[in-house]
């Protein structure tokens, strides 16, 4: 009789590690009658042999093609069979095991995302006869922190922040289980041998009161419900929370954390719930379930229950519960509306996640904290994503998708690049893939520098990465470029490309543009970008720019004309400044100067001066300071008090309005094709005169989007282009994004957009990476082809 066994060697590369791989494949291996082992590699793969019947083996093949673990990302999986009788004889041949991990040279590989709770193991929380009942960090192999509490890889327990918690023998026994769904799992934990909770609560003498277990969980709900100020140390970091409908509460948080009209973030008990106080769609009700669990942009509903949370805006940020510590708080009687759920820090600073930093840095702001004794590693924001022109597009990409690796497109060496100044990330490069970090805010201090370079080298120590080279944004003043230059200093091994141990500067639109077409796999293309602000290679400050791109370079070819900022940074914080640049009518920008900014009357007629002279009036063609300009004009948002409040703002008024057709004074000017927007700036102040500021706010959106995708196109014709992209901060504007695509489509164009990288500053470290390794590859091609 023939033996039909076979030996299967299965090599699977991908994001495979800490999300259930090897336990599923045990599992599946025992349901098909197969002997052999599975170890995790250094490399992010994962190596299995199979010993059986060849129909078995075939079975678990297509169980493996078919039905991945759920949070399993299998990039490739490569098979050598041979006749199981020829192949040397397994150690235990009648088993299925798992050994003990291996690195690679280097030890490289890739780090899984934390993710939301499981509903199984939300199951077994709520079940009073599981032993995980009302226990806040339970989690299996499908759920649960991973990157916030990884040090190094391969991703086994004793290389996590669970190595403080020795399991007991109930958990040693699920986690040794084969059939178990905690088959190794390395956060299993239970009551027994887990972290453990506490809610503390200050004293006026400087003591802290403890309650511990339901205790504390029970205490933390009468306190929110009696509106408190609660910090709330989760998986990946720490949030302030307190009711998000009583305005005296959250008008209390504003005034105790120095934030006094910046949008706060929701968490809503259910999905029922969120409808209630929002809009949600398809697409929005899918993101909000996602076992990634982010914050989602909703329109809100127009009851004013959230006015106090989301000020002047027509949207608000909603999430549902990730942590099983979220729902056991809202499982209870006590909290029945929604929670504000924002970062607890100070302004400008990192994020808090040790008890003694929650207690140092916010005791004036909080009321008590509910924390816990397992350490974050790595300090994790939550996700922010908006429906933006039917497809998702992130405001920030953080918990839930980092440290998953985006493409780099092609090989190269690796390295690092830092990002800009504000909503920072970095990113890392290996082999054909860049790994953007985390979110990390703007760096505007020495707290906010310390977690720069800490993540800079937590991620380079994980993946096993040193940098060949480092790229920053060409301001030479930002802080994360200085970063780079006493980065590349300190390392030897760091080069640009001469050769120098230097950054690589890459020009801040172009790592906007090159993102873009990174992201959808194109070499060249038109690319709209438009932002705030953006360091021109003339010395300007660019901002509404129709670039040719490639990933190497770039030519402008086209944009918005030049204005002046009167006063620099006063008038990006006063937007009413801008508008003496834009408009011709002196005595109106006086009334509205007087009106609208700290000057006095005496001091006004200093601003048109300083434009007149040329002094402390920097030019621009910023795309978000002349809707900043117009948000002043109709008295919208005449002070920023955070980051794109009067452009933000602005679109709120203009949402549900109908835009006015206006003429598009598009001029040709040195060389290229501008929008003139003096011209059109003076037409919507003849518009504001008979139409509603709705509808004013409508047609500025409207004309900018118009404006600026016809010149593309334009210039798309011109250089036989067949893709025109949009990218920047302005880019997350529903109305222009939406206008901008119609007529590039009509005009026959493929448009591209960002679904993958955030179009603002958060995807410049990929954009920056792309760029400098098209360069180095660039001059190591012009070495390759000097004449011998």
């Amino acid at each position: 009789m023939t033996d039909t066994r076979t030996r299967a060697q299965i090599q699977v590369t991908g994001v495979v590690q800490g999300v259930g791989f090897r336990p599923f494949v045990v599992r599946r291996a025992g349901a098909h009658d197969l002997a052999g082992t599975v170890r995790n590699t250094g490399d992010a793969g994962v190596e299995i042999v199979l010993d059986g019947a060849a129909e078995a083996v075939e079975a678990f093949l297509t169980d493996l093609h078919d039905s991945p673990p759920p949070l399993a990302r299998v990039e490739s999986v490569s098979v050598d069979r041979q006749p199981a009788p020829a192949a040397p004889p397994l150690e235990q041949p009648d088993q299925f095991r798992i050994l003990d991990s291996v690195e690679s040279e280097g030890g490289t590989g890739t780090i899984p995302p934390d993710t939301g709770i499981c509903e199984q193991c939300l199951s077994d929380i709520r079940d009073p006869e599981s032993r995980y009942h009302g226990y806040w960090a339970t989690s299996c192999v499908d759920c649960g922190p991973r990157y916030t509490v990884i040090r190094e890889l391969p991703y086994d327990r004793p290389r996590t922040a669970m190595d403080a918690f020795p399991m007991c023998e109930d958990c040693a026994t699920e986690y040794e289980r084969p059939t178990d769904r905690r088959y190794h799992a390395q956060t299993i934990a239970c009551p027994t041998c887990g972290p453990t909770l506490k809610l503390a609560i200050p004293t006026a003498d400087g003591r802290r009161i403890e309650q511990t277990g339901a205790t504390a969980i029970r205490a933390t709900r009468e306190r929110l419900a009696d509106g408190d100020i609660v910090a709330i140390k989760g998986i990946g970091g720490t949030h302030l929370a307190c009711s998000a409908t009583e305005q005296d509460v959250v008008d209390r948080l504003r005034t105790l954390t120095g934030r006094p009209a910046k949008p706060f973030a929701i968490m809503a008990r259910s999905i029922d719930q969120a409808r209630e106080l929002a809009a949600v769609s398809e697409t929005e009700a899918s993101l909000l379930e996602d076992v990634r669990r982010p914050i989602v942009v909703l329109d809100r509903s127009d009851d004013g229950v959230l006015d106090a949370v989301a000020p002047g805006l027509h949207t608000v940020g909603v999430m549902l519960p990730y942590a099983g510590l979220h729902h056991l708080l809202f499982d209870g009687e006590s909290v029945d509306g929604p929670l504000v759920m924002t970062s607890a820090n100070r302004p400008g600073e990192p994020m808090c996640v040790t008890v003694d930093s929650i207690f140092a840095e916010l005791s004036s702001v909080i009321d008590a904290a509910l924390v816990h004794d397992r350490e974050i590693v790595a300090r994790c924001d939550d996700s922010v994503v908006r429906e933006v022109d039917g497809s998702r597009t992130f405001l920030r990409r953080s918990r839930g998708w980092v440290p998953q690796p985006l493409s780099r497109q092609e090989r190269g060496p690796p390295g690092l690049a830092v990002g800009a100044e504000f909503d920072g990330t970095v990113a890392v490069l290996r082999d054909d893939e860049v790994i953007p970090s985390q979110h990390l805010g703007d760096l505007s201090g020495p707290a906010s520098e310390a977690f720069l370079d800490e993540t800079v080298e937590h991620l380079t120590s994980l993946l096993g990465v040193e940098p060949a080279f480092v790229a920053c944004d060409m301001h030479p003043s930002f802080l994360s470029s200085q970063f780079a230059r006493e980065y590349a200093a300190s390392r030897p091994a760091v080069e640009n490309a001469d050769g120098e141990a230097q950054p690589i500067p890459v020009q801040h639109h172009h790592a906007h543009a090159a993102s873009l077409l990174a992201e959808h796999d194109r070499e060249q293309g038109i690319v709209i970008v438009a932002d705030g602000t953006g360091y021109g290679p003339d010395d300007t400050i660019w901002g509404g720019e129709v670039l040719d791109t490639t990933r190497a370079d770039f030519t402008r070819v086209g944009g918005l004309s030049q204005f002046r900022l009167p006063g620099g940074e006063a008038a990006i914080e006063y937007p009413t400044r801008i508008l003496a640049s834009l408009l011709d009518d002196p005595e109106r920008i006086d009334a509205l100067l007087a009106a609208q900014t700290p000057l006095d009357e005496a001091s006004v007629p200093g601003v048109r001066e300083s434009l007149a002279a040329g002094v402390n009036a920097p030019i621009t063609t910023s795309a978000g300071r002349f809707l900043d300009a117009i948000s002043a004009l109709l008295g919208v948002c005449p002070q920023r008090q955070y980051e794109g409040q009067p452009a933000i703002e602005l679109e709120a008024v203009a949402a549900g309005a109908t835009p006015q057709e206006l003429t598009l004074p598009l001029r040709q000017d040195s060389g290229y094709t501008t929008l003139d927007v003096q011209e059109l700036a003076q037409q919507l102040l003849a518009l504001a005169g008979s139409e509603p500021p709705a509808a004013v706010a409508a047609t500025a959106q409207d004309a900018l989007a118009r404006g600026l995708a016809r010149i593309a196109v334009a210039a798309a014709e011109t250089h036989d282009r067949d893709v025109i992209g949009f990218s920047g901060g302005v880019a997350y504007n529903e109305a222009i994004t939406r206008r901008v695509r119609q007529t590039v489509e009509a005009a026959g164009f493929q448009f591209l957009a960002h679904r993958s990288v955030p179009p603002g500053d958060a995807g410049l470290s990929y954009g920056q990476g792309i760029v400098a390794t098209a360069k180095l590859q660039a001059t190591k091609q012009e070495v390759t082809d000097e004449p011998a």
